[in-house]
């Protein structure tokens, strides 16, 4: 039950097939709720804001169940959705940032849904609602937007939230400020982000939703282009089809029929040959990313940082330290940790060490 005498903090992080729940109590977290959707239950929805009634109503639920009580909220914190590219930083949800999220002005994914959840609830609450560090935080410098062709600039779209997050965390472990260390992180989920973070900026990072860096569970990485081209131009499948295999039911899904990485790492346990060669195809193409920031932070780099939710297994982060060798070293922090960097940024605003910004 929480306290009606302290001011508590609400993280929401909807996801494409999962809506997480937080409640925090100074700085603690003291309710958690995640709830999974089936495909076929959002499929009936259709597009990804007809889901708003559906999350909407659950978090009312887990509100009344946790017996939260007007007056109790501080902030609403909600995951930053598909926006403009913008800087790192905690942002007021305004009617210019619902306007371009309800109508998927720059892309449709689940988290779109975050600042329009998190502005319903603190209106019915009588607080503010804010996002913090959304996919679109852009730190990249000039050299690394450059794709190779004039028409196509490379976009920072990436896991900000948890890399900002753990880069925090692994900063302080290494005795310094994030804005005094030199850091290749790594986030292996569903999706897989690599960045190169240099006191305080990500200077580069693959984008991480539709088409760069390496397969994942669910995810193409990047294909060879002339052999792309060709399949575009088949006429074999239609752009929903093309987009759905290089997100959604790309990488492993695409070979193995499963998105489940803790399976695969059973199966290799029981020895089973296909499992070990596409775990030591998913390392290789993860460590291989990772070396390629070795060059991005001139070889100067104090920590690589895996994390997310495959960093749980002993098994295949030992498989890539050992890829990575004896050139720097390893701190491992597993999970998503999305709900404490949201929670984080919000004691911060009430702290007032951090400044809200307004989206414009």
């Amino acid at each position: 039950m929480m306290s009606d005498k302290k001011i508590v903090v609400l993280a929401i992080n909807p996801g494409s097939t999962t809506t997480k729940l937080a409640l925090f109590e100074d700085g603690a977290e003291v309710a958690l709720q995640n709830h999974d959707h089936s495909v076929e239950e959002l499929a009936r929805l259709g597009a990804v804001y007809a889901q708003f009634t559906l999350r909407r109503d659950l978090v009312i639920q887990f509100l009344e169940t946790n017996h939260v009580q007007p007056g109790n909220l501080g902030i609403v914190m909600g995951r930053g959705g598909l926006l403009h590219p913008l800087a790192s930083g905690v942002y007021r949800v305004n009617n210019r940032m619902l306007h371009d999220l309800q109508n998927c002005r720059y892309g449709e994914h689940a988290c779109n849904l975050g600042a329009p959840l998190a502005d319903a609830i603190a209106k019915r609450y009588s607080c503010e609602a804010m996002i913090a560090d959304p996919v679109v935080v852009d730190e990249m410098i000039d050299e690394a937007r450059i794709s190779g062709m004039p028409e196509i600039e490379r976009r920072s779209i990436f896991h900000a939230l948890n890399q900002k997050y753990v880069a925090r965390l692994a900063s302080i472990q290494l005795g310094r400020s994030y804005e005094e260390t030199r850091l290749i992180v790594a986030h292996l989920g569903g999706g897989i982000s690599v960045g190169s973070h240099r006191y305080g900026k990500v200077i580069d990072v693959n984008n991480a939703l539709d088409g760069e860096g390496p397969f994942t569970p669910e995810r193409s990485g990047g294909l060879p282009v002339g052999d792309l081209i060709k399949l575009v131009l088949s006429g074999i499948y239609s752009h929903a089809e093309l987009k759905k295999k290089v997100v959604g039911s790309g990488g492993l899904f695409a070979y193995t029929g499963s998105r489940d990485v803790k399976k695969l790492v059973e199966a290799d346990g029981q020895g089973d040959k296909d499992a070990q060669f596409w775990l030591r195809a998913l390392v290789y193409q993860i460590s291989k990313e990772i070396s390629a920031h070795f060059s991005v932070l001139e070889g100067r780099i104090d920590a690589v940082v895996l994390t997310g939710g495959i960093a749980h297994n002993d098994r295949l982060m030992g498989m890539i330290t050992e890829r990575l060798g004896n050139l720097v070293p390893v701190i491992i922090i597993p999970g998503e940790g999305e709900m404490h960097s949201l929670a984080e940024n919000a004691y911060a605003v009430l702290n007032r060490t951090r400044e809200v910004m307004e989206y414009e």
